[in-house]
């Protein structure tokens, strides 16, 4: 009697037990590499992250799992300095919690953050976004039509991934709603285009960050020559375009879909965040929506290059790469609140009072995603007090005598510590560095001769490729957090569903850095990735239909 229902649990529990069975072969394999009293610098520096990560895909608690995370870390590194108790909560509250939440950069995020849930919820009151719904409905005949007007929105807004994933997430929502596409997959689609442009765009704050690591040769000029051999940023465009325009869709996103077609946009419980209920103004018009849209961009630029001192002769590249992300967002973003209350009071499509009621709906639809990022800003302050990238760096170097295999294995490397640490900036950071040193004598001719060597160039590429899949696959990143937000859809759900998407375009990428080991040529290079990814979409669909049929 009771040999089924034990093997009805197994079945029913099989993937939460695997989760667990990693996890403590992980443990097994951090006590194999070193004592916990020696834990600083070593395999253990892994385990919080990869405790958080796997918790949340078991029990699809996201908050609770982060903290276990979090826990994790402060037990790890009070035994590394046997500092007891009182050094656990020392590591958690001050220099994680307290810590994060009093620095400037993610202040100005969250202010930001903040500020943007405000104009979301004055659009919705204005009617903008009800009038922009309408609207689109009449230009947007269909689900591909959707899924094709976020991704172009998305590619246009390449300035930063925060700013675009909450903009294309505000304005793309009651269309996607409206064509019943999940909220999960638009919270690919934004995802798949904020990382993936920043990365790719010469004007960004993501080539800004790129373009400072490396000494001694033009940043910009070297950030562009790596553009072509981005492979992971390229082929997750392509993948969206075929996606949207073939409607493929495979793994647990099939699923999302599959219940969006039938009305559940969001398939399992959405409590996280309150529904667009919000009743619109009769008035409003598509203007309501697209002219708040287009101060907040103008503004947000305008802040952002203030900050890199255009306003003081520099000039506007320049501004841009020495630009303060946050600080500009934040300050421009202020300033488009401000100008979007006096254009709706103007307008009379808003009172006095319903503007200021909107402060604190706005904040309130944000306090999830204020949550999560405390949460995981704190995750990322254990991982680097116990050294993770020291330990990964140290990996790094001692493969470094197989230079064909390099672009692979620094591609494979940045996926595993931007996954673990959920920080792109942080992992090409620490991954660029080693192939500076690497290859210094080719980069010292470099900068005599103005040509940079193919093979640095591959390498830096693979660095960036791997921080944003990692990024990208990463439940603790600010950027998949932020898309989930800019979409409003449960984040466990969201990372889900993306995480076979992303593998994929993973998996081709690394044939493509494997061939660039040995090829260095980026026609050759290109063209065989873009074929590639081409073929394993199409047998992917022919599998689906196969499914479908039957």
């Amino acid at each position: 009697m009771n040999k089924p229902k034990i093997g009805q649990f197994l079945k029913s529990n099989l993937k939460n037990i695997i989760f667990i069975l990693l996890i403590l072969a992980f443990t097994v394999c951090c006590a194999i590499n070193a004592p916990i009293t020696g834990a600083v610098g070593t395999l253990w520096a892994l385990l919080p992250p990869v405790v958080a990560i796997g918790l949340a895909l078991m029990t699809k608690e996201v908050y609770s799992s982060l903290f276990v995370g979090i826990l994790t870390g402060g037990v790890i590194y009070a035994a590394a300095s046997q500092s007891g108790f009182e050094g656990m909560f020392t590591a958690i509250v001050q220099e994680g919690f307290i810590s994060n939440l009093a620095d400037s950069y993610n202040v100005g995020i969250l202010i930001f953050l903040v500020v943007l849930g405000i104009i979301v919820v004055l659009m919705n009151k204005a009617g903008g976004s009800r009038a922009y719904g309408e609207w689109a409905s009449t230009h947007i005949k269909s689900r591909a039509g959707a899924c094709l007007s976020t991704f172009l929105l998305g590619v246009l807004i390449f300035v930063d991934d925060y700013f675009n994933c909450l903009t294309v997430g505000s304005v793309m929502r009651p269309v996607t709603d409206k064509f019943k596409v999940s909220r999960s997959k638009l919270a690919y689609l934004i995802d798949s285009t904020a990382a993936p442009i920043c990365i790719i765009a010469p004007i960004s704050s993501w080539a800004a960050a790129v373009s400072g690591t490396v000494d001694s040769v033009n940043g910009i000029q070297l950030f562009i020559s790596t553009i072509p051999y981005n492979l992971y940023a390229l082929l997750t465009l392509l993948m969206v375009v075929f996606i949207a325009l073939t409607g493929l869709d495979y793994g647990s996103m099939k699923l999302h879909e599959m219940n969006a077609e039938k009305g559940d946009l969001f398939t399992t419980r959405s409590t996280a965040y309150d529904k667009d209920d919000t009743p619109a103004h009769s008035k409003g018009k598509v203007i309501d929506l697209v002219l708040p849209v287009v101060i907040l961009i103008v503004l947000c630029v305008v802040g952002m290059v203030y900050t890199g001192g255009l306003f003081d002769g520099t000039n506007f590249i320049d501004a841009f790469a020495g630009c303060d992300a946050a600080y500009g967002l934040s300050l421009g973003s202020m300033g488009a609140l401000i100008v979007i209350i006096l254009y709706y009071l103007c307008r009379r499509v808003l009172t006095f009072g319903e503007c200021m009621d909107s402060i604190a709906a706005g904040f309130k639809q944000m306090v999830p995603a204020i949550l999560i990022l405390t949460f995981a800003w704190t995750l990322k302050s254990m991982t680097n007090m116990l050294e993770a990238g020291t330990f990964v760096s140290g990996i790094v170097e001692s493969a470094t005598a197989i230079r064909i295999l390099l672009p692979l294995l620094l591609f494979v490397v940045a996926i595993g510590l931007a996954f673990a640490t959920g920080t792109s900036w942080g992992t090409f950071g620490i991954l660029i560095p080693i192939v500076t040193s690497v290859f210094s004598a080719e980069i010292a001719d470099a900068a005599g001769t103005g040509t940079i060597p193919a093979m640095v160039i591959i390498c830096i590429s693979a660095c960036l490729a791997g921080a944003v899949c990692g990024d990208h696959c990463s439940p603790i990143s600010d950027t998949t957090i932020m898309a989930s937000t800019g979409a409003q859809c449960d984040h466990v759900n969201h990372v889900s569903t993306q995480l076979p998407y992303a593998l994929t375009v993973a998996a081709v990428s690394a044939a493509g850095y494997l061939l660039a080991g040995f090829v260095q040529n980026v026609f050759a290079v290109l063209g065989f990735s873009i074929v590639l990814m081409l073929a394993v979409l199409l047998v992917l669909r022919y599998v689906q239909n196969r499914k479908t049929v039957k």
